[in-house]
C-alpha cells in the first residue's frame, strides 16, 4: 500500500520506490536477554523471526539500500553478549544480500559504533533523500526547507481495535502534519514490542504532538488496513 508518493509499506518497513531503499525502524536487537536478566523467561525467537521475515520482504522488493532507522541494540550504556552476537549476525545477513546498510543513530545506540565498524557500516544522525528526511524521532532536528516529509521511529505506534466484546492490540503506521510537513511514523520491527498505544497513552515522539488528527495504518499478518484519523478510531 502507498501511505505518501512513492512510499509504500511493506509489512512493518517502508519502501522508497524511486531509489529502492527500504526502510526500518527500532529492532532493539538484545530485548529478550535484556527481560531474562529482570527475571522474565521469553524464548529466543526475536532474531531468527526478524531475518526471516527481512528476507522475505528483500525478496519482495528487492533494495539496494537498506536504513536501520535507530535503536538497532537494545541496552543504552552496554552491549549484552547477544546483542552484540544478534547485531553481528543481522548486519552480515543484510550486507549478503548486496543491500548498502546504514544506520541512522537512535537514542539507545550510543555504544553501537564498535559492534559494527568492523563491518564498515555508516551510521548517521539523519538521512535525507529527495525531499524526505529520515530520523530517529526521539527529538527536534534542525529541518532545511527543502524537506517535505520526514520518517520517524522511536515510538512504535500501535492502536487498539474493538471487536465485539474482544480488544486485540496492532502496530500501525501514523501519517499527519509537524510544522506543515508531513511525517510518518513507523512501527518497531521487533517481534516482541507491540507499541505505545496512541489512543490511551502519551506519544513519546515530539513529532506527533497532534497524534489525534493522524491517519492509522494497521499491520495485520502482513497486510496493511487504513482505520481513518485516530480520533475516529476512538470513537
Amino acid at each position: 500500500m502507498e501511505i505518501s508518493k512513492d512510499i509504500e509499506i511493506v509489512n512493518c518497513g517502508l519502501f522508497l520506490r524511486k531509489e529502492r531503499i527500504l526502510i526500518i525502524n527500532d529492532l532493539h536487537i538484545g530485548y529478550e536477554e535484556a527481560l531474562q536478566q529482570r527475571g522474565i523467561l521469553v524464548p529466543r525467537f526475536q532474531t531468527k523471526e526478524i531475518m526471516e521475515l527481512l528476507e522475505k520482504m528483500v525478496g519482495e522488493v528487492k533494495p539496494i539500500k537498506i536504513i536501520l532507522n535507530g535503536d538497532v541494540k537494545h541496552e543504552f550504556g552496554k552491549a549484552l553478549k547477544q546483542e552484540w552476537r544478534e547485531v553481528m549476525e543481522v548486519i552480515d545477513f543484510l550486507q549478503k544480500s548486496g543491500m548498502e546498510v546504514i544506520i541512522v543513530r537512535g537514542n539507545h545506540d550510543p555504544i553501537l559504533a564498535p559492534i559494527i565498524e568492523r563491518r564498515g557500516v555508516k551510521i548517521v544522525k539523519e538521512y535525507r533523500v529527495r525531499d524526505i528526511l529520515v530520523v530517529h524521532g526521539d527529538k527536534i532536528v534542525d529541518v532545511s526547507k527543502e524537506v517535505k516529509r520526514i520518517i520517524v521511529g522511536h515510538e512504535h505506534p500501535a492502536i487498539t481495535i474493538r471487536e465485539g466484546g474482544k480488544r486485540e492490540k496492532y502496530k500501525c503506521f501514523l501519517r499527519g502534519k509537524w510544522r506543515g510537513r508531513e511525517v510518518i511514523a513507523v512501527p518497531s520491527f521487533n517481534p516482541l514490542l507491540e507499541g505505545t498505544d496512541v489512543l490511551k497513552e502519551n506519544v513519546l515522539s515530539p513529532f506527533l504532538e497532534d497524534v489525534i488528527r493522524f491517519e492509522v495504518y494497521v499491520v495485520s499478518r502482513g497486510e496493511v488496513f487504513y482505520f481513518g484519523k485516530v480520533k475516529d478510531v476512538g470513537k
